[in-house]
């Protein structure tokens, strides 16, 4: 059973995190991107990609940690412990070419770009190379370091997400960091990987994402294979080679680009693999690390899809009791009526699709309408937009949970699609998992109906992954890091798409992990929660001061 869906939406997409859970400068650093909607449904000032009309009241405040600890951890490009045979900052054999090469940065839009070469295979560093972008924006005041930033997917761009510094950290961490991102091999401008056109995506995301019979499968199926082909054919090599273990090691050639003995790390969702791939890859290279919206690497594919399935699920009950706390939910009465409105909605979509004005894929089908609902989930600033905009789709008017759905994929109303984002996170995904006995597709089904009964039959699937030519060279089994500096791990107790258990479970693999908690709604915490988290988090970047283990903002 074919379900590409889940292929797509699951993971730890923090595609939309980037937008929704926005940072600014000033009294209130915390703005979703409900606040840049006008009346007419544009928006302003949209990041380029990334997760989360007004807000009915004011994000909760927290109070400055109590009792944090008052250990330091080195930083500012210099901190760590010795990596297994080596010390800090040390060059592997045969890659002193990429780790002695030097940055050439050169004014850009938002700061200053460069490229960085890394070879595409690791095993044969003499072979072919790609170029890595990477854009900084430097400290604004005294500088101590470079922090290096991203905010996940896979498929996200990080040169996007630095040249939004303001809105990435504080104002106090950009003036003494220089902040850099970098987009992923086969992300963004970094050789991308592309299998479709934007109108066999538009045709790929659209289509049925539940098939109820033999023949509504066998097209998905064969959907499925023509995007496996078209990746093969037009990505070449790269495409065994996109793993976030090579996403990891090309960090470190950055870091050393950078002339950082250790590594200044912010990681979002899946930017939190990357950095627990990193520490235990280079344990002796970590400096400050901060983890927001962890995964946890350990869990097997099945588990990872059910928990997740289970995050969207919480998520939205309890964005369907706020519709119905506000009155007039158009979903139901109560919570039951509200989940069960909403699954009968998604599922008359897929007999019955309603016909867009203004917008190339020409009708809301089922799979446009799961997405217009998942990207709401991220950010509870979000929920009464999703409330506006679905009330409207009853009535017969899905421009706006049409404009719901192209901010999650990245698309424009004329059906351009802005990143390869969609197209990248399989190739990812596909390699980073280690292969597993084929699953009894029934029982899946029905586990993940079990935990998830509105979401589940739509992330119950392998898809791509089934049929992906390539397997991954280097899967880890071990992330504990032995001998890391303190790395603190975040997690949000109600987070949809990185369950607060995955944080709780990579702090404690961690050996040197810290966990932070932020009891509320919405993916990630850094910027989006309360004084508490923020002040928490910037105190360990700008002194070293490690936050209290357990702390619960």
């Amino acid at each position: 059973m074919i379900r590409r869906v889940g292929r797509i939406i699951k993971e730890e997409d923090q595609t939309v995190q980037v937008t929704m859970s926005a940072r600014r400068t000033g009294p209130d650093r915390r703005v979703g991107w409900w606040s840049r909607l006008t009346v007419g449904g544009a928006l302003i000032g949209l990041l380029a990609a990334g997760c989360t009309g007004a807000p009915t009241s004011a994000p909760p405040e927290g109070g400055t940690p109590e009792g944090g600890s008052s250990s330091q951890a080195p930083g500012g490009g210099g901190n760590g412990a010795p990596t297994e045979g080596g010390s800090a900052g040390e060059v592997p054999a045969g890659l002193e070419t990429f780790y002695e090469q030097e940055l050439a940065w050169q004014e850009c839009e938002g700061g200053e770009c460069a490229t960085l070469s890394v070879p595409i295979d690791y095993e044969e560093p003499d072979g072919a190379t790609i170029e890595l972008a990477l854009l900084r924006v430097a400290a604004a005041g005294d500088r101590q370091g470079s922090l290096v930033v991203n905010p996940g997917g896979p498929g996200v761009s990080g040169v996007d997400y630095a040249q939004q510094a303001g809105l990435v950290v504080s104002g106090e961490v950009q003036e003494q960091f220089d902040i850099v991102g970098f987009d992923p091999r086969g992300v963004a401008r970094s050789a991308p990987i592309e299998c479709f056109d934007d109108a066999q995506m538009d045709d790929y995301i659209g289509s049925d994402p539940s098939p109820d019979d033999a023949a509504e499968e066998a097209a998905s199926e064969e959907l499925v294979k023509e995007f496996v082909a078209a990746c093969e054919a037009n990505a070449g090599e790269l495409l065994g080679h996109v793993s976030t273990v090579e996403v990891a090691r090309d960090m470190d050639v950055l870091r050393a680009a950078l002339d950082e003995d250790q590594l200044d790390y912010l990681g979002a969702s899946y930017g939190t693999f990357i950095g627990a791939t990193y520490a235990q890859l280079f344990p002796a290279n970590v400096g400050r690390f901060v983890l927001d919206g962890a995964v946890d690497p350990t869990m097997s594919r099945l588990d990872r899809g059910l928990g997740q399935a289970a995050g969207f699920e919480q998520a939205t009950r309890e964005y369907v009791q706020s519709c119905v706390d506000s009155g007039d939910c158009p979903l139901g009465d109560d919570v039951d009526s509200g989940m069960a409105g909403l699954r009968a909605f998604l599922a008359d979509l897929d007999a019955n699709p309603i016909p867009l004005e203004g917008d190339a894929a020409g009708e809301l089908t089922e799979g446009w309408g799961v997405y217009g609902v998942i990207v709401a989930m991220y950010d509870e600033g979000a929920w009464p937009i999703l409330t506006t905009a679905l009330r409207s789709a009853q009535e017969g008017d899905a421009t706006m949970l049409m404009f719901l759905a192209n901010i999650y994929v990245g698309r424009t109303a004329d059906g351009i699609y802005e990143s390869n984002k969609m197209q990248a996170i399989t190739a990812v995904n596909c390699l980073d998992r280690a292969a597993e006995p084929d699953p009894d597709e029934d029982e899946v089904l029905r586990q993940f109906e079990e935990v998830a009964p509105t979401f589940g039959k739509y992330l119950a699937g392998e898809g791509a992954c089934a049929y992906w030519p390539e397997t991954a060279q280097t899967v880890l089994d071990d992330y504990s890091a032995e001998g890391a500096a303190p790395i603190v791990v975040i997690g949000t107790t109600r987070d949809p798409a990185t369950p607060y258990a995955w944080a709780e479970a990579l702090a404690d693999t961690l050996s040197s992990g810290v966990l932070l908690t932020y009891d509320g709604d919405g993916h990630t915490a850094y910027g989006r929660s309360n004084d508490c988290i923020d002040d928490a988090v910037d105190a360990y970047l700008l002194e070293g001061t490690v936050p209290q283990d357990g702390l619960s903002c």
